[in-house]
């Protein structure tokens, strides 16, 4: 029997446009438009311009462009970069059944090497369409899921990006499988960067992986080799990290005719994905009910033990930086309370010292409710109750998230959501193109025009 890597890919080879069902096209190209649009929004964020400046010393050939910025650069570098911008805002899509992750963090192997090799608007599409499948199935496969026992998804990344990479760089079964080997070696991944007080690493972790895993497949195509049974073999993944149970049939079992990627959900909020029931649950209660801010005793947050750990420790009560905020729960609900939404202009350093949400902040109390974690993952509850100073009580109670795929974003939403990330490097005349563009992708011949629209147009 084939290795599991073998057989993914084979899926990766040989999947085409044509037998994809057209509600997975849909998502392909809606992920990719707000995907696009959550870079353009960390174009010449301070952390972006530091990025930026590494990877211009790196140098390299001109093969794939950088979105916003337009430098190019080699295609491993374009990746890395591309996807530090679509993740920089933590605004990117989530996938949380099993193991959580961002699925849009893998597109830039698909953008950087279809640029390169000048692939179709189908071909793209088919690449994204392949890191959603692959990346998902690995997210359902561990019970519980490795992030539960201290691993980052990139753990996961680093075994789907070389086949996204493979697959667009037209290689053979044997030399993306050789891939999936070359990746799986070189990445995994703490959970640490996602704990405590944070720093650029927690945006910088699943990029890295996408980067390794463009480097792998341009590796295996000078037909270098990787180990085949990296999943299954002797001190492979499943035997290394061992406290999970892995049910390996989850990994191939229905490729190529069941679509996870429609499972996948949106984020309306730029911030850590457990704090959007939360966030929800606040602006649907202050909807029903306006309150004045300033007349608020006590804002109390049931959650699971999980988000009340990572999100609420005495790190988050005093958020410091970008990467700390978007990860405590206390300040997104301060922010959404004294401001009515959570925005990217919510976590610059001055609207982190705003006085009102500072105050805010210390009226929040986080607790684990035991009856939602066992509810957890498939429902990540959170019940919310304001207490004014008169001492009047109102409970929210929410159960799904907007743009969940209980609650979603319709296309107007997203479409707007785009709008409001890219109007800072964008003109209205480019974005409407772009948006036209991007639901319309299966028409280019070549993808290097369309990438061309995704170059900053305003001084």
């Amino acid at each position: 029997m084939k290795s599991i890597s073998s057989r993914m890919a084979q899926f990766a080879m040989e999947l085409q446009y044509d037998s994809l069902p057209a509600e997975a096209v849909t998502e392909a190209k809606r992920f990719l438009l707000d995907s696009i649009g959550c870079a353009l929004a960390a174009v010449g964020n301070e952390d972006m311009e530091h990025a930026c400046s590494y990877i211009q010393a790196l140098g390299g050939n001109h093969q794939a462009t950088i979105i916003g910025y337009g430098n190019r650069t080699n295609m491993a570098n374009a990746a890395l970069m591309n996807s530090l911008l679509i993740r920089a805002l933590d605004y990117n899509d989530i996938y949380w059944k099993q193991d959580p992750s961002h699925p849009s963090d893998i597109i830039p192997a698909a953008l950087s090497t279809g640029e390169y090799m000048h692939c179709s608007g189908k071909d793209l599409i088919v690449g994204i369409i392949i890191a959603y499948e692959l990346e998902m199935r690995l997210c359902l496969a561990a019970f519980p899921g490795i992030r539960e026992i201290g691993w980052h998804h990139a753990t996961l990344t680093q075994f789907v990006s070389p086949a996204v990479a493979g697959r667009m760089l037209k290689l053979s079964a044997e030399q993306i499988t050789a891939a999936i080997g070359i990746g799986g070696s070189s990445h995994a991944t703490f959970g640490g960067v996602v704990a405590g007080a944070l720093t650029n690493m927690k945006n910088t972790a699943d990029p890295l992986a996408t980067e390794a895993g463009v480097r792998a497949a341009m590796l295996a195509q000078t037909g270098y080799e990787g180990p085949v049974e990296i999943f299954e073999g002797k001190e492979g993944l499943f035997e290394v990290i061992n406290e999970v149970e892995w049910k390996s049939s989850v990994l191939t079992e229905t490729l190529g005719t069941t679509y996870l990627i429609t499972e996948c959900e949106y984020k309306a909020f730029p911030t850590e994905a457990l704090t959007h029931q939360p966030i929800t649950a606040v602006l649907n209660l202050l909807t029903e009910h306006p309150l004045d801010p300033q007349n608020i005793k006590e804002i109390v947050i049931e959650t699971t033990s999980r988000g009340a750990d990572i999100l609420s420790d005495p790190s988050k009560y005093n958020p410091t930086t970008k990467e700390t905020a978007d990860h405590s729960l206390p300040y997104c609900i301060a922010v959404a309370v004294a401001r009515g939404n959570v925005l990217p202009s919510d976590f610059t350093a001055e609207s982190l010292q705003d006085p009102l949400v500072r105050e805010l902040i210390q009226k929040v109390k986080v607790n684990a409710n035991s009856h939602i974690d066992d509810l957890f993952p498939q429902v990540k509850r959170a019940i919310c109750t304001i207490t004014t100073e008169k001492g009047n009580t109102y409970t929210r109670q929410e159960d799904f998230a907007k743009g969940s795929t209980e609650y979603p974003l319709t296309d107007d939403e997203l479409i707007s959501k785009f709008r409001a990330n890219s109007r800072g490097q964008l003109s209205e005349d480019r974005m409407s193109t772009l948006v036209e563009a991007t639901f319309n992708l299966e028409q280019y011949d070549d993808i290097s025009e369309y990438i061309s629209l995704l170059i900053s147009d305003l001084s």
